[in-house]
């Protein structure tokens, strides 16, 4: 059984951070494990205030939820309150956002944690995510569930 350590955290953030600042952008990333508990969150110099708070809304939809969060888009516009009373639940720790940026950790086969990307655009947040998850050697493909139409990467 695979485990999201603070050393893989660490350097998950580090290469984000590198990757975001290559592209003129101060963006916040956070990392959290399986269960949705932070590992590793940090905001660039430059980055808006609240991009903190936001990227960790999104590592946490990806690692509870268990897709990466444009996989969930779809499924959250055809079941809008279905959504919104996720984030009310008493153990929900953050909201659940079905939004680019937010992208499950897999390593083996196995889910180990969420990573949430937010300063850029909606594209630029997945973009650096998906780099950077692929050159540390991270798996990006999940299969699509609750979803008519979708597929393994959440694009159509």
């Amino acid at each position: 059984m695979s485990s999201l350590t603070l050393d893989a955290a660490e350097e998950i953030t580090s290469a984000v951070l590198d990757r975001a600042r290559s592209l003129g952008k101060a963006v916040s990333v956070a990392v959290v494990d399986a269960g949705g508990f932070p590992v590793s969150v940090r905001r660039s110099d430059g980055a808006r205030p609240l991009t903190p708070d936001i990227a960790r809304a999104k590592a946490y939809t990806a690692a509870v939820m268990q897709r990466p969060g444009r996989m969930l888009k779809k499924w959250q516009e055809s079941q809008p309150v279905f959504f919104s009373q996720l984030s009310q639940l008493p153990g929900a720790a953050m909201p659940i956002m079905a939004t680019e940026g937010s992208v499950t950790i897999k390593k083996d086969g196995e889910i180990i944690g969420g990573l949430g990307v937010a300063g850029g655009t909606a594209d630029e947040d997945q973009q650096v995510a998906d780099e950077v998850l692929a050159s540390l050697g991270y798996e990006l493909e999940f299969p699509a569930w609750g979803v008519p139409g979708a597929t393994p990467t959440g694009k159509e």
